[in-house]
């Protein structure tokens, strides 16, 4: 599902990661670890086109998408990537349908359409009694589901977390780690995730882990 071809990522003459190959296959969960600084989040980024290698290429299902640019990596992205981050990143005027439908109607859909999906992506997750709710009004488990069901609605092959439960106690983040493995089951999805969680990173079905931007 995604292949890595000698990642090189410079700042200036900060080189951050310094040629990494990676195959991940479909329908599987990889935990990224290592300490701060180690490059997690640059290759994470990477891999979900939210940044470009200094050198090197990333190829997603097949498609080469380091040479992708413009509308046609963004087209690219939302249709076959989701993220969820540690802060959620949620919009906070919006309510959790809203939230959820802003993937769909960046795409081009109707609002009604967009709607429907959020509905059934955040009934999926136990989130229909919540629909109408802003982001304060939820818990911060709540809110990650919300960020969840965005990830989901566009139907994306993969799925890339950073710290998906960093800002979560220890029971909620089990269990958002659990609920990863129903959703690779019941979405045929590939995860990537980045955590420092050393017991969450042991549930996956392999570890990555980098240190002073190599594979080790």
């Amino acid at each position: 599902m995604i292949s890595c071809k000698n990642i090189i990522k410079k700042y200036q003459q900060l080189e951050v990661l310094k040629g990494i190959d990676l195959e991940i296959h479909s329908n599987e969960i990889v935990c990224i670890t290592g300490e701060s600084g180690a490059g997690k989040s640059t290759l994470l980024h990477i891999v979900g086109t939210l940044d470009a290698p200094t050198q090197g290429e990333v190829w997603i299902d097949g498609v080469n998408v380091s040479s992708l640019k413009g509308n046609k990596l963004s087209a690219f992205r939302n249709q076959n990537l989701g993220f969820i981050f540690q802060f959620h990143q949620l919009i906070p005027e919006f309510s959790a349908l809203e939230n959820v439908a802003l993937p769909s109607l960046i795409r081009g859909e109707s609002m009604k359409e967009a709607k429907a999906k959020a509905k059934e992506m955040l009934s999926y997750l136990g989130l229909s009694e919540r629909l109408e709710h802003k982001p304060s009004e939820l818990s911060g488990g709540e809110q990650q589901r919300v960020a969840i069901a965005r990830a989901l609605v566009m139907n994306p092959k993969v799925i890339l977390a950073d710290e998906p439960s960093g800002n979560l106690d220890s029971k909620n983040a089990r269990l958002t780690h659990e609920l990863f493995f129903k959703m690779r089951d019941d979405f045929n999805l590939t995860f990537v995730i980045v955590t420092h969680n050393p017991d969450l990173a042991l549930m996956a079905d392999r570890q990555i882990k980098l240190k002073d931007g190599l594979l080790l």
